[in-house]
């Protein structure tokens, strides 16, 4: 029996759409939690130039970098919708997530750091980079695939 991509999570839904939901859900979740911590003061503050560090377990964070996660977080949740959305997600998620991974090279640990990036946080960046190309270009197989090809 050929294997449809369902994970069993929605009826008929992909593996990369459930790893963009699961994405989606996990990032928004940490933009949430993280406004615990900073609250909305200091909107792109940075631990170098003010001298506060305002972590969630060893990342840094501001209130601008928690905006940016529950934006990722939307985006992944609305988009695992349908294959072609979590794709687009996986892309988002490996350019946005490499370029900050870019960025916090140059930037870690300088007091222009808008973003208050550690070296933990390009690790995290890096990585779900990785998962991005994994969403966007890993293979689904589908009986409809497969039919269509006979």
């Amino acid at each position: 029996m050929a294997s449809t991509g369902n994970t069993g999570a929605r009826p008929g839904m992909t593996w990369p759409q459930t790893l963009a939901l699961a994405f989606g859900v996990v990032y928004l979740l940490v933009g949430i939690v993280g406004f615990f911590i900073t609250g909305f003061d200091g909107f792109v503050s940075n631990s170098t130039a003010d001298g506060n560090t305002d972590t969630l377990l060893f990342f840094m964070i501001n209130p601008l970098h928690n905006v940016v996660h529950v934006v990722i977080g939307i985006a992944g949740i609305a988009l695992s919708r349908t294959l072609a959305g979590a794709r687009t997600y996986g892309w988002l998620l490996a350019v946005g997530y490499g370029a900050a991974f870019v960025y916090g090279l140059i930037a870690a640990g300088e007091d222009w750091d808008f973003l208050n990036i550690n070296a933990a946080d390009n690790v995290l960046h890096i990585a779900t980079a990785v998962i991005g190309l994994v969403i966007a270009l890993g293979p689904v197989t589908s009986t409809v695939a497969r039919s269509s090809r006979v």
